[in-house]
This record gives structure tokens, C-alpha cells and sequence, in this order.
């Protein structure tokens, strides 16, 4: 059986669902679990073939797999002046490169860093909610939201604390390279964000030189005596790894913590009784995940032979996106899959991905969010939206309001 072909490819894309796209998605799968687009790449929509496909070898992460001049910009984005990461490759190299840097990250090596951090993200949060006092409007996004993940993951990495800002504006440039709106210098935008890359780059080869003699504390003192000729890792490789957790884990936080404030805000009852109730943060985090997931899809897969899936040939070479969205309300899958659900139990949502590609950073992301959320809603009071639905950004993939202003009446201690 062929698969279905979306009458529209283009609106999949289209700017203009950015702040509803869970229609189209609905669309999508009434098309068929596998909808084929005109420029020949793959759209793969239910929940359970989704599954099917990123727990199967034959898809691969790595780009140079896509059959040259097929999928379109999205399937073919590379990162441009940075060594390809680890989700970009497929094993052994993907393995390889994954468990090195696991080891400092998480179990089974280091059991209790996501728990330690705890202290660390409380004050952080502390201290920008502290900033919120005098103000009658606040933007959750650039005052809050944006802030948090940057200083943790350079707490995490050890990077010098005088160094944020720094960091700071280069993942703002990559950010905004993904951003450009109709009528805007794309090309321009690409530069900068490229040039961002760069200058980021030189800078990690900088400081893991630099870690190699004064390990000191973070990841990249533990990994950086581990690199060099006969180590684990190259200097390269250690460069594109930090790289990725910096600019990957900090742009999906950021929309993980602004699409729970929006939807929080939209759901007054909800929000009045996790105010009453703040240990429902646990599950109301992975409801938020499930219904306004910050990765929508995944769009760099190719297949590495022909793959039957849902009775659908997707030939060797295509471009196939996983639409981790439309699984995350799949009706097959999920009850009520379109009612915001902050208790809902049987929760294993897609946000996060599945397999080997597994998110390297979930439980990091998971717990920013939750002492975020129950903290901003402690202590701001009376917050409101200011225009709803907010700005978007550009980005189809990965999923947020660009803005998100809130007016409020205080913020208690």
C-alpha cells in the first residue's frame, strides 16, 4: 500500500498554526499513519508506529544517510562549524560517544547529580523571581524562562561564572537563526547564528584546554583530562557534546517552562489547585510535556532500507519526520487526548523521544520545570495574560511563544 499524500505539504511548515498546529496534526492522521509529502519525505503521525519506527536500527539520525537533494531544508540542516553530536550519529559511534558523557551527567556513575542540582536551580530561580519585584508586567520568556537553563547548564559544564553573559548572547543568535519570519533576511539571520557557532566553539576548545590543566569543577573539567590521543574523546568531540547540551537542552527548557505558564494561565482551575496542591508539580509537568510538547517533531531521519510501516514502503534514502505531537494526541493512544489532564495517569508521552535517542537532558528538564513552575506560582501574584495567543517563534520544530508577557499584582517573598 502507498502512503497518503498530504494535499497541502507546504501548511505542515506554515507559520500560521504555529499557535494552534494540533488541528493539522489531526488532519494528518485521519491522512494515514504515514503521510508522503511532494518533496518526497515522509511524515509518520500515530503514536504507536512512531514507536515502531525510532526503536527500529534501519532509521538513521545521521543526515549523510538522506539520498542527496531530498527532504528539504529541515531534513538536511546540519550544524554548520561544529563536529557533528552524538544525536547525529548512529552506533557504535552514537554509543560511544553517549556513555562518555553519561558518566559525569548521570547514573550509574554519578546516581546523584540531577538530585544535587536541586539547591542550585532553587536559588537561580530564586533570584529572577526576586527581580520581578516593583514591576507591573513581566516576560516570562526573556525574564524567567530564557535565564534559568543558561546559568544551569554552565554550572553544569563549569563554565566560568563571568563567562554567562557571553554564553548568553551566542545562544540568543543561534536561537534567532532559527527564527527568521516571512519578509525577514533569512540569509542574514544564518550568518550570525553561524558565526554564534563559531565563535562558541573556539571558546569551548578554549576552556577545555584550559580544563586539561586546572580541572577544577563541571563536566568539562571531569572529561577534559580524558581527551587527547588514546582518549575517550577527541577535543573535538568533547566540543560539539558540550555544544549540544548548551543550545539543544537550553531551547527546549525554555519552551518547556513558557508553554506550561501558557497553558497553566489558560486553565484557571487547574492552576488554582496546583497553587493548593504544589506536589501535583510531577505529573502536571509531564501533562504539559504530552499536550504542548517543546520538540512538535523530528525531522533529520532518513531510512537506511526500505522500511514497511502502518502497510506503507518508505523507500531507502527518504527523509522521514517522526511527529511527536500528533502521537502525543493520538485518540488510539490517548484518552481525551486534546483535555489538558495535570493528573492524567498512563502518561508515556513521546516529548522525550524513545530509544537510543532517548533525551539526554529529560531528567534535568524535568526538575527546572517543576521547581520553576511551583515557585513562580508561589510567589507572583495575580499574574495575567497580557495577549493571548502570545508571539510564536518560527521554528516548526521546536514549539514556543517567543514572548510571553504577564501582568501581575507582586511577588511575595
Amino acid at each position: 500500500m502507498s502512503a497518503a499524500t498530504a494535499t497541502k505539504p507546504t501548511q505542515f511548515t506554515d507559520y500560521a498554526h504555529r499557535a494552534d498546529p494540533y488541528p493539522l496534526y489531526a488532519a494528518l492522521r485521519e491522512a494515514g499513519p504515514v503521510v508522503r509529502q511532494d518533496d518526497g519525505s515522509y511524515l509518520v503521525t500515530t503514536y504507536y508506529d512512531i514507536r515502531t519506527l525510532a526503536n527500529d536500527p534501519r532509521l538513521s539520525a545521521d543526515p549523510r544517510s538522506l539520498t542527496p537533494g531530498t527532504g528539504g531544508a529541515l531534513a538536511q540542516e546540519e550544524e554548520s562549524n561544529l563536529r557533528r553530536s552524538f544525536i547525529r550519529l548512529d552506533p557504535p559511534e552514537h554509543a560511544r560517544l553517549r556513555d562518555v558523557a553519561m558518566e559525569p551527567f548521570g547514573p550509574p556513575h554519578s546516581p546523584r547529580f540531577i538530585h544535587d542540582m536541586r539547591t542550585d536551580l532553587t536559588r537561580i530561580i530564586t533570584g529572577l523571581l526576586d527581580a520581578f519585584e516593583g514591576k507591573d508586567q513581566v516576560d516570562i520568556v526573556d525574564e524567567f524562562a530564557y535565564q534559568l537553563p543558561v546559568a544551569a547548564i554552565c554550572k553544569i559544564l563549569g563554565v566560568p561564572h563571568e563567562d554567562e553573559g557571553r554564553f548568553h548572547v551566542w545562544v540568543e543568535k543561534v536561537v534567532d537563526s532559527l527564527d527568521a519570519g516571512p519578509g525577514e533576511d533569512g540569509a542574514q539571520r544564518a550568518r550570525e547564528g553561524d558565526s554564534a557557532r563559531q565563535e562558541l566553539a573556539v571558546y569551548l576548545a578554549e576552556l577545555i584546554e584550559d580544563k586539561k590543566r586546572h580541572p577544577g569543577e563541571g563536566m568539562l573539567g571531569t572529561l577534559a583530562p580524558q581527551t587527547g590521543p588514546g582518549g575517550r574523546m577527541s577535543p573535538a568531540e568533547l566540543v560539539s557534546t558540550a555544544a549540544l547540551l548548551l543550545l539543544a537542552g537550553h531551547e527546549t527548557t525554555v519552551n518547556l517552562i513558557s508553554n506550561a505558564t501558557l497553558t497553566l494561565l489558560r486553565h484557571p482551575d487547574v492552576l488554582q489547585r496546583f497553587r493548593a496542591e504544589p506536589g501535583l508539580a510531577v505529573p502536571l509537568v509531564e501533562e504539559v510535556l504530552r499536550y504542548e510538547p517543546p520538540v512538535q517533531f523530528l525531522p533529520f531521519f532518513a531510512a537506511l532500507d526500505d522500511i514497511d510501516v502502518a502497510d506503507t514502503v518508505i523507500p531507502k534514502g527518504s527523509p522521514v519526520s517522526l511527529l511527536l505531537a500528533s502521537g502525543n494526541r493520538d485518540p488510539r493512544r490517548f484518552e481525551d487526548p486534546d483535555r489538558f489532564v495535570p493528573d492524567r495517569t498512563d502518561n508515556q508521552h513521546l516529548s522525550f523521544y524513545t530509544g537510543i535517542h532517548y533525551c539526554f537532558g529529560a531528567a534535568l528538564a524535568r526538575l527546572e520545570a517543576q521547581i520553576a513552575l511551583t515557585e513562580l506560582f508561589r510567589r507572583v501574584d495575580g499574574p495575567r495574560l497580557v495577549e493571548d495567543p502570545p508571539p510564536y517563534r518560527q521554528s516548526p520544530v521546536l514549539r514556543g511563544p517567543r514572548h510571553l508577557p504577564l501582568a501581575l499584582r507582586g511577588v511575595t517573598p
